[in-house]
């Protein structure tokens, strides 16, 4: 039993051949299905098999609509089952403390409530298909900076308000039957480690069942991470695979009961995640999904990508374009989109929508043209680039400039240290502003920007990190097909040094200090009553909403006393308004 407690190599659990249980396959899996199609002993993170790459959470939390998650959750579960992937390692649940982390494009909100909603029907969606889904990172895992030995020091109201509830919605109403325990401290206790964040906290007051899985490489102590009731340590390792907990049982450190407890648990996931028959399979006799169900899912992307765009300004109704306008399309990341997040997480996509190709097939090729402005992944530009840009958006009723975080400024390991855009894209902005008063910023990020030039443009798009099919999506959105609907799922700040943790983040090499508690976000800038560049929830649209008959009533949540609110939305406008939801 000891022996099932550790992975057999680097993706995969013990087999149980005894009892007909295979070795189940584990995989990155927040955004699309990451299956490592090479040695499972070692980490690879390029040679994966194709999957359908969706929007990234940050993304994703913008449309505010947990039906949506629900059946993006239920898409990944059907791919994972045909890629033979037992356990999806997410979401991510971490709340954005700071817009500088540099992992934030894989996590959905600065606010609990939302991130716990939407991972709720994310991991429910997962579930429906027989594939386990594995909440990630349990907890206060809110930075990349020495992420791994961190020690974070939080106040338990903090705790108990911000940083554990999201974990403790999943848990009570999705029920997920893997939760990932991340490599930080907690208040002088590794996490993998801490009998009160996983014994106290997540099984006894949450009443959590499933099994709890180290992050990969997280596990400093065996014997402790056991005795606090973490039950599967990965990646495997070779030599001793007791790590001396036999010696702990016979000493008294660790009970037959803790070891058998835990042993209960693992064999029911692996009971559960089982295949149930035989997968699709393509010529090469490989698993795969149906050339029809690919369709759908990119079908199911873009929908998901247009739903996730921000309206973030509109001046004058430059948008969405009118036909027979003359278009400029400036930014190579028009051309070579950055549409998903870096690090463990990077997909292969089916197919990949890019928004030049897009809004040429939609416009008519002569009604578009397109300039680079930047060379896009060395983050310069020339003055011959920029000529170019000008001279392309002198000519054009409306520019469309392309700009964003490139994928060195994002990445998984790394804090960013600024939240400006690179040189060569401001430059570019400037370019297009020297020549045309009707210019669109495009924005593809997984976190917020500073925008010193915002007040010179008439409209700005928040595309964020839009998946495989964000092109076709933003074609959709600039064109009025699609009416935009997102909201912020996160605070804009003007300036870094507004954001309430600026003073003591990251900390110093030893602690990450809490010391702004329960300001994050933006309980921090209303209780100040601090000015933002876009606030949590904005988000505008091609129509005009009234808003009449408001009622309040109390209602029970969560156990407690809360107050629910009810009124009718009327759409007076010229478009037809995007779809409505309820949310809770």
């Amino acid at each position: 039993m000891l022996e099932l407690r550790t992975g057999r190599d680097f993706w995969h659990a013990r087999a149980v051949p005894e009892l007909g249980l295979e070795a189940v396959f584990m995989t990155d899996g927040p955004h699309g299905v990451r299956k490592q199609n090479s040695d499972p002993r070692r980490v690879n993170l390029t040679t994966t098999e194709p999957a359908t790459c969706f929007p990234t959470a940050s993304a994703l939390a913008a449309s505010w609509n947990p039906e949506l998650l629900r059946e993006i959750g239920a898409a990944l579960g059907r791919e994972a089952r045909a890629l033979g992937v037992g356990v999806l390692l997410g979401p991510g649940l971490n709340i954005k403390r700071s817009p500088l982390c540099g992992r934030n494009f894989e996590y959905f909100s600065e606010d609990p409530l939302l991130s716990g909603t939407l991972a709720s029907a994310y991991v429910s969606g997962v579930q429906s298909r027989g594939v386990a889904a594995c909440p990630k990172h349990l907890a206060a895992n809110n930075q990349e900076h020495r992420r791994m030995t961190i020690d974070t020091l939080a106040d338990e109201r903090a705790l108990r308000e911000i940083y554990l509830p999201g974990f403790e919605q999943v848990v009570r109403q999705a029920k997920p039957w893997a939760m990932m325990a991340a490599y930080n401290g907690l208040n002088g206790r590794y996490c993998t480690e801490s009998p009160w964040l996983l014994g106290t906290v997540l099984r006894r007051e949450w009443g959590y069942q499933g099994v709890v899985i180290s992050d990969w490489g997280a596990v400093n102590d065996r014997t402790q991470a056991a005795r606090a009731g973490l039950d599967l340590e990965m990646p495997g390792l070779s030599g001793d695979l007791t790590g001396g907990m036999s010696q702990a049982l016979l000493d008294g450190r660790l009970t037959p009961e803790q070891v058998s407890e835990s042993a209960r648990r693992l064999l029911d996931l692996l009971s559960r995640v089982q295949p149930t028959g035989p997968f699709p399979q393509d010529e090469d006799g490989l698993p795969s999904l149906s050339a029809r169900a690919q369709e759908a899912h990119h079908a199911l992307a873009r929908r998901a990508a247009a739903e996730s765009c921000v309206l973030l300004k509109n001046e004058g109704g430059l948008l969405p374009l009118k036909e027979g306008q003359s278009i400029a399309v400036l930014g190579a990341m028009a051309q070579e989109p950055r549409y998903q997040g870096a690090g463990s997480s990077v997909i292969t996509p089916t197919c990949l929508d890019t928004p030049l190709e897009e809004l040429r097939q939609v416009l008519g090729t002569g009604q578009v043209t397109y300039a680079p402005g930047y060379i896009r992944h060395e983050g310069t530009t020339t003055e011959e680039l920029l000529l170019q840009a000008r001279a392309a958006a002198r000519q054009a009723d409306v520019t469309l400039v392309f700009v964003g975080l490139p994928e060195v400024f994002e990445v998984e390991g790394v804090d960013r240290k600024h939240l400006d855009l690179p040189h060569s894209h401001r430059e570019l902005i400037d370019a297009a502003l020297e020549v045309s008063e009707h210019v669109v910023i495009i924005l593809q990020n997984g976190a917020p920007v500073v925008m010193p030039w915002h007040r010179r443009v008439p409209a700005i798009l928040e595309a964020y990190l839009g998946g495989q099919a964000g092109g076709g999506a933003l074609a959709d959105l600039l064109t009025g097909r699609v009416n935009p609907s997102g909201k912020l799922a996160e605070s804009f700040p003007l300036r870094l040094e507004d954001t309430p943790c600026h003073a003591f983040f990251p900390g110093d090499p030893k602690t990450a200090e809490y010391r702004e508690s329960v300001y994050v976000g933006y309980r921090y800038y209303d209780s100040v009553e601090a000015p933002v560049l876009f606030p949590f929830g904005h988000g505008l649209s091609y129509t005009q909403f009234e808003y009449s008959d408001l009622q309040l009533s109390r209602t029970e949540f969560g156990g407690d006393d809360g107050l629910e609110v009810r009124l009718r939305v009327t759409n007076v406008g010229p478009v037809r308004g995007p779809k409505l939801f309820s949310f809770t």
